[in-house]
């Protein structure tokens, strides 16, 4: 580990804390670098060239994933295993939604190994298409991380001006 790594891990840990938020995120960033390796040795054809705004469009969720479990530590903290409590149960949704994105960018990534060891399809498929599809389920789970979050601050200001 380098000083720049050390730096960083730093960084994180004061952001994300070190627990459920921060592997939250740290989950979606190891499923970004798994799609961008697998992406980097496929071989060069004109699926590739439709598939790097793809990787692109993933990579530029990351500040928004890092942006909900920042404010969810900020709001919620958390150095364990264990969900904090709320009265409604929004931060264990919240959580449920950002380990979703990390899961299904994950799956994504699956998506595209899968695509560059098919071989040829008999029947009409898009193996873009089954790809794009998988890019539309991180970004919902990512806009419900957003959504939810919403809701737990505005319950957290309910709870303090009571």
């Amino acid at each position: 580990m380098g000083i720049k790594d050390f730096l960083q891990s730093r960084r994180d840990d004061a952001e994300l804390g070190t627990g459920l938020w921060r592997r939250a995120h740290d989950r979606f960033v190891r499923g970004l670098d798994r799609f961008h390796q697998i992406l980097e040795r496929m071989p060069a054809t004109d699926t590739l060239e439709h598939l790097i705004p793809v990787a692109n469009d993933l990579a530029d969720l990351l500040p928004r994933v890092r942006s909900v479990a920042a404010q969810a530590q900020n709001i919620a903290p958390s150095n364990g295993t264990d969900v904090p409590a709320s009265p409604t149960g929004v931060y264990s949704d919240l959580h449920r939604s950002l380990s979703k994105a990390g899961n299904s960018l994950a799956l994504c990534a699956e998506a595209l190994a899968m695509t560059r060891c098919a071989g040829t399809c008999e029947q009409s498929c898009d193996r873009e298409t089954v790809v794009s599809r998988r890019v539309q389920t991180v970004v919902q789970h990512i806009e419900t991380a957003e959504e939810l979050l919403g809701r737990a601050l505005a319950e957290k200001a309910e709870l303090a001006s009571a």
